[in-house]
């Protein structure tokens, strides 16, 4: 495995390869250099590690494991499998089955993940309908049963629940239901049906019939709890999965259709970017490198549409880790490229909806942005509204802030801290205007776009103040306003009467919203700013005494005026120091 790391030692790609000198070498080579972002990533590699494993097996192990960990910039995203839900069953005396994001090693056991939420809801909701499964969060110990701490539920009046929480149902009985959930959400009908049958049977026997009438419902909602998959002549599908992937430049999605006991138990879809530069081949390595190696179950065969080397390492590790034997086919004619091709379109029309939602969401206005146009009787929306704000004590420590909004909402890759130059001057008015004539006049420099209107905290003074600035930079035609915090009134420049806008309108809420950003990150800095001055202006001058022994003096004397009051016996004392440390303290405070 071989990791590239950029100037800082961070990693921004990972791979693998059987030989390390000509697949490392094809990064370097001027034929290869083809695609801005290969040319990017070639530009910033500095240094290469590299891990030797035993095979192949290991290799592929490994690489998942760190690109899971570092998340390389250069490596093809998928969306992570952490932000698609899981079905939680629980390990406690009578399990609960609930839906969560978060895995937590307790024993539990988590099926999925779901990448249709809506579809997960009505899983859940049928699986309350052919089980009894309880839906209530006590703490079922044998303890609280045989107290009664708990009371029985509607739940159970109307046959959603056992009881569990009053004892009315054996943890036996229980359990082995909780075994015919996993089992219906694995897709094992066909054994499903059978025990529930034999249930039945066994119930009518016995003249229960009331028990045998629920078996006989459950064997009905099983059968109508997954679809039949394309009948296909001449193929009959047991488990499998079949796997296709469309893609349109940066972006693409992969899809798996899962069939099980000859049922079609659902469709999942993967988003993923960063691929213009990636082979086909690459973005289905990549895939199988994210979902296959995790996954509780994994079916006797996979469709695939291409033929990759890959598939022999994923043989052998399925075979030693899981003990499973995994066929890869990857069909040219016949039953199973039919479907394979109906896979397809699937895939096809989810990316094309995906570029579809991307295009709507940049052309969409955010109807905050619309109220502020209204509001404010501007010409156009202000799409990108920048803030400043300054904050000082007294002129102490003087700092300013800029946020950056795009469509109504924080774009933070955007914002901008700035130290003010004009030191100890409590002049609010002059610290605005340099802070804004730096702001644009570098993006005149760097012939940037300007925003479409600026925010300033503040009232007429400020306003006024800003305005020169923008009219020696020939930017008066940038619409500026203020907002004064008492009455959440808003000035414009050269009108003296100011606006009032409705406390209930989306625009004076989004201005409110920008203001405070600004306000916080303002604060957040002249903190952190006034903190440092504070510790550099008592130890860093002290000669002889650097960053460790500075802790070291605060971390036993607590405060200053401690170590300022403290004897050369008491000094040497501390770890780290000397005669020569203690006594350039001991003359620093004389």
């Amino acid at each position: 495995v071989y990791l590239f790391k950029n100037k800082v030692g961070k990693i921004i790609y990972v791979g693998k390869a059987l030989n390390l000198k000509n697949r490392v070498s094809s990064y370097f080579r001027k034929s290869n250099l083809n695609h801005p972002k290969l040319i990017a990533l070639n530009k910033n590699i500095y240094s290469l590690e590299t891990i030797i494993v035993d095979n192949e097996v290991e290799a592929l192990i490994l690489e998942s494991n760190l690109i899971k960990k570092h998340k390389p910039r250069y490596n093809v995203d998928l969306k992570d499998d952490k932000s698609f839900p899981y079905l939680r069953i629980t390990k406690e005396n009578f399990p609960r089955v609930f839906t969560t994001r978060n895995r937590v090693n307790d024993g539990s056991v988590y099926l999925g993940p779901y990448t249709d939420v809506k579809n997960l809801r009505k899983i859940l909701k049928s699986l309350g309908k052919i089980f009894p499964i309880r839906s209530c969060k006590y703490n079922l110990t044998n303890e609280a049963i045989s107290q009664k701490k708990y009371k029985i539920c509607l739940d159970y009046h109307i046959n959603r629940c056992f009881g569990p929480c009053e004892g009315l149902v054996l943890k036996e009985e229980y359990n082995q239901m909780i075994r015919q959930v996993i089992k219906l959400l694995k897709g094992k009908t066909k054994e499903l049906i059978s025990e529930l049958t034999e249930k039945m049977q066994q119930y009518s026997k016995e003249m229960q019939y009331e028990k045998a009438a629920r078996a006989r419902d459950q064997i009905k909602r099983v059968n109508s709890f997954f679809f039949e998959p394309p009948k296909v002549a001449g193929e009959k599908f047991d488990d499998v999965d079949i796997i296709a992937f469309s893609r349109n430049e940066d972006d693409g999605v992969v899809v798996i259709f899962q069939i099980r006991d000859g049922k079609g138990i659902g469709r999942q879809h993967f988003f993923m970017n960063h691929l213009e530069e990636k082979s086909d081949e690459e973005i289905l390595e990549t895939f199988f490198l994210k979902n296959y190696l995790d996954r509780d179950f994994i079916p006797s065969e996979v469709i695939i549409p291409l033929d990759l080397d890959i598939v022999e390492t994923y043989k052998k590790y399925f075979k030693e880790r899981k003990n499973i034997t995994v066929n890869f086919i990857a069909p040219k004619i016949g039953g199973k490229k039919k479907i394979l091709q109906m896979v397809q379109k699937n895939a096809d029309f989810i990316l094309a909806d995906l570029m579809l939602q991307k295009i709507k969401k940049e052309e969409t206005i955010h109807h905050s942005v619309i109220a502020l146009q209204r509001d404010l009787r501007l010409k156009n929306p202000p799409l990108y509204i920048e803030t400043f704000d300054i904050s000082n004590i007294q002129g102490k420590f003087p700092v300013a802030s800029m946020v950056y909004f795009h469509n109504g909402r924080p774009f933070k890759k955007e914002y901008r801290h700035y130290h003010i130059k004009s030191q100890d001057t409590p002049d609010d008015f002059l610290m605005m205007r340099e802070v804004v004539e730096r702001r644009y006049s570098r993006l005149k420099r760097e012939n940037k776009n300007m925003p479409d209107l600026i925010l300033i905290d503040g009232g007429k003074g400020q306003i006024s103040s800003v305005l020169a600035v923008l009219k020696k930079l020939g930017l008066e035609h940038i619409p500026m306003i203020g907002l004064a915090k008492r009455m959440e009134e808003i000035f414009f420049p050269g009108k003296s009467e100011p606006l009032i806008i409705s406390k209930t309108s989306a625009g004076l809420k989004l201005l409110q919203q920008m203001r405070d950003e600004a306000h916080r990150f303002a604060i957040s800095f002249h903190r952190k700013t006034r903190n440092k001055y504070n510790l550099h202006s008592e130890l860093d001058d002290i000669p002889n005494i650097g960053p460790e022994r500075k802790k070291a003096l605060l971390k036993h004397f607590k405060t200053v005026e401690n170590i300022r009051n403290t004897t050369l016996e008491k000094l040497i004392e501390i770890p780290g120091f000397n005669k020569r440390a203690a006594e350039s303290v001991l003359d620093y405070f004389k």
